[in-house]
Formats: structure tokens, C-alpha cells, sequence
């Protein structure tokens, strides 16, 4: 599995899903009551969530070391480890290769000692132990589900404390005891449609989470990636989040992938808006839409991360340089098409001005949209306004390898 990659609309709404969830998007929303054990109200703003994927370690070639070599570890509080499986109603390991088993070379390995043939943990989880030794503040969470993975989450919510007893004892096993301080829980996306549709109805989302801390207590993070979809009866209102929130330490709502060449004809548009502006393609698809629609549920402030993308999204066939144009389908990426990583974008079709709050670039007949460490700084500004909880992104590969981006979240 190395291309899972999380979007908001990789596919529109089929109005098969949408008739069969019927009335429940419109349904009254819940408020949150008790607050989750979480950080004192004094580290609002100071969290630094990078996501480090599972199949990195293949054709990316990016390792746990990456994140010291790049400087990145000194910065992050949170690791989340991307991703765990949810299949038959329970948490379940993705790449077990990847993750436990796979021998790093001295030269790859996060302190410079090769792994051995009979040593009882290798792989992913062992860099991530030996690179909190070097961090002992960092935190690592394991998330599960994901745009690939999520369609196991309508099982796992018919049994809520089942699903996560499981859990639990995974992220907690014993043969790597001291890796995970807690879960994060990326369903894409409850009562409604992403990969796949979920029709668990409005309150499965809360009673999930409900679970899930219950069983995880005070002592282990629990937080969750979330819709960006400000949109009324969108997805944001198709499931109880404000009544989820009491039980999370905070959200991660994913903001970025609001457009992208899945519309392959255009109009061409920033994938990451931190505004709205004149012509954007749909009104309240922009990040602080998403976080003034959060924030107007009742969620606090601090228990919302802004969310950046350490990539781009791009189109072909685009004469226009200004957003709006039309094109005839996705740019060619590196791995996958109508998307690529930061640190390649910068050199391939260097930025050449800015709408919403982020960047754009037209290069010959390709138009691409991405943040900077400029448009990051205006970002963060916004962060700081809002009085957030800190900023997360997606994901740590997508980054120079002396970690532009990050500096510029700091």
C-alpha cells in the first residue's frame, strides 16, 4: 500500500450515497459538555503534528532518520504514523514489513547501528523508538484509516468498545511497548462519502470516539483527522462532531485537497485557500471557513489544528496563469498524477504568485498550487489570531531535506 493519499472530494457525491443518507446530514448538531483531558490551556498554539507515512520507506526512500537528518524532529511535538487498517470491526496493523520487520543499515538507521537478524523489533517502529530516545519530548501517535482505509469504520461502529478494546491492544502491544502514546483517527468520513460511503448515521462518529477514550484514558492521546467541508448539510454536518470533541485531545481538520484535477477540465484553483476570493469554484472551501463553521459548533479554538499540505496540486493543458483557467486533465507527478511533493514543485515550476493565502505557479502549460515558507507564515499568523491549538500537515516526505516548510511553521 504506497498510495494511499487523503482527499476532501477525490470523488464527488454519488446521489446514491446522498439519497441514502437522506435527513440525517441535516440533523441538529450536539454540543460538547465535559472537557477532554488534554494540554493546559498555556501550549494553545504550540503543537507541531507532522504525518510520517507507512510506504515511505520503499519508493520514497524516507526513513525515520529523515525526520532527525532534516531537522524536522527537533520541531514536531507529534509524529502521527500513517496508517493502521480498520477491517472486521477492529484496528489492524497495514504493512507489518514496514512496520516491525524490515532491516535498516547502519546508514539508514536513525543512531547509526544496523539492525541485526535476530533482534525482536526492526523496522519503522524500532527508528521511531530509537529517535524519541534522541526527542524524549516527542510524541508518536498511531493513525488509522486514512482515504484507503476508512470503509472499515462503518463495522467497527456497530460495535464501539470492541472496536476500541482492539485498538488498544495493538497500539499497545508489548513488542513495541514505548512507541505509541495514543491513537489518532482518520475516518473519511462518517455519515458520509469519501473511498467509500459510510451510512452509520450522525451519532456513530461520537459514540466511536466516546470508545475509544474511555478505553485509552487520560494517560494516551486520542485525537482525529476531520472533513474540511464547511459547506451547509455538508460533511462537517453529517456527523457529531462538536459532540465528539469532548473526548478528543484535538482535531485535525484537513485543510487542503478543497480543489484539485479530479475536476480534470478546471477551473484551476489553490488546493489549500486560507480565504475565500473572487471566482473561487465553491463558495466555503477555504480553511477559515472550515474553522469558523468548527469553532461556531462550540469546539474551543485550542482543540483545532490548522492543517497545511507539504505538496502540491496541478493541472495540464492550462493557458490561463491566473487561477480560474481551464485545463484538459492532471499534471504528471512523481508518483502519482495531479500531485506532487513540495521539494520537487519548488524547482519544476517555481511559485509565481499568490491568491488566498497560498501560492501558485504556471509552468508551460501545467498550473500548480502549493504552499511556501511565505504563504506557511501567513498561514501561521491566522493560527495565532485564532488562538489554535498548533498546526499539523501531511506528510514529512513532501519536504526539503533540510526541512523548509517546517522551519517555517516555527
Amino acid at each position: 500500500m504506497h498510495t494511499p493519499h487523503r482527499s476532501l472530494v477525490r470523488a464527488l457525491l454519488s446521489a446514491a450515497c446522498t439519497a441514502a443518507l437522506g435527513a440525517g446530514l441535516l440533523a441538529g448538531t450536539g454540543t460538547a459538555t465535559a472537557a477532554a483531558p488534554s494540554a493546559p490551556e498555556a501550549t494553545a498554539g504550540s503543537k507541531v503534528v507532522g504525518y510520517f507515512t507507512e510506504w515511505g520507506t520503499y519508493d520514497r526512500k524516507y526513513y525515520v532518520k529523515n525526520i532527525e537528518t532534516s531537522g524536522s524532529a527537533a520541531k514536531l511535538t507529534h509524529i502521527n504514523y500513517a496508517f493502521g487498517n480498520v477491517t472486521g470491526g477492529k484496528c489492524a496493523l497495514g504493512d507489518s514489513y514496514a512496520a516491525t520487520d524490515r532491516a535498516y543499515t547502519a546508514a539508514e538507521s536513525v543512531d547509526g547501528v544496523a539492525d541485526t537478524w535476530d533482534q525482536p523489533l526492526r523496522g519503522n517502529f524500532n527508528q521511531l523508538l530509537k529517535l524519541k530516545k534522541k526527542h524524549p519530548g516527542l510524541k508518536v501517535l498511531w493513525s488509522f484509516g486514512g482515504w484507503t482505509w476508512s470503509s472499515g469504520f462503518g463495522e467497527a461502529a456497530k460495535n464501539p468498545a470492541a472496536f476500541a478494546q482492539s485498538c488498544y491492544d495493538l497500539v499497545k502491544n508489548s513488542k513495541w511497548a514505548g512507541v505509541f502514546d495514543g491513537i489518532d483517527i482518520d475516518w473519511e468520513y462518517p455519515n458520509a462519502c469519501g473511498n467509500t460511503c459510510d451510512t452509520s448515521g450522525r451519532d456513530a462518529y461520537r459514540t466511536v470516539m466516546a470508545a475509544l477514550r474511555a478505553k485509552f484514558g487520560s494517560g494516551n492521546l486520542v485525537t482525529a483527522a476531520i472533513t474540511a467541508d464547511a459547506t451547509s448539510g455538508g460533511k462537517i454536518d453529517a456527523a457529531d462532531y462538536a459532540g465528539a470533541a469532548q473526548y478528543v485531545d484535538w482535531y485535525n481538520p484537513m485543510t487542503y485537497d478543497y480543489f484539485g484535477a479530479w475536476d480534470a477540465k478546471g477551473p484551476t484553483a489553490p488546493h489549500s485557500p486560507l480565504n475565500s476570493y473572487a471566482g473561487i469554484p465553491k463558495a466555503d472551501y477555504y480553511t477559515s471557513a472550515t474553522i469558523a463553521k468548527l469553532r461556531g459548533l462550540g469546539i474551543p479554538a485550542s482543540k483545532l489544528l490548522l492543517g497545511l499540505g507539504f505538496y502540491g496540486r496541478g493541472w495540464t493543458g492550462v493557458t490561463q496563469a491566473a487561477p480560474g483557467g481551464t485545463a484538459t486533465g492532471p499534471a504528471a507527478g512523481t508518483y502519482e498524477q495531479g500531485i506532487d511533493d513540495y521539494k520537487v514543485l519548488k524547482t519544476k515550476c517555481p511559485a509565481t504568485g499568490t491568491v488566498a493565502g497560498t501560492a501558485y505557479a504556471k509552468c508551460g502549460s501545467d498550473w500548480w498550487s502549493y504552499d511556501t515558507p511565505a504563504t506557511i507564515a501567513t498561514k501561521m499568523t491566522y493560527k495565532n489570531q485564532q488562538g489554535l491549538g498548533g498546526t499539523f500537515f501531511w506528510e514529512l516526505s513532501g519536504d526539503t531535506s533540510n526541512g523548509e516548510l517546517i522551519k517555517a511553521i516555527n
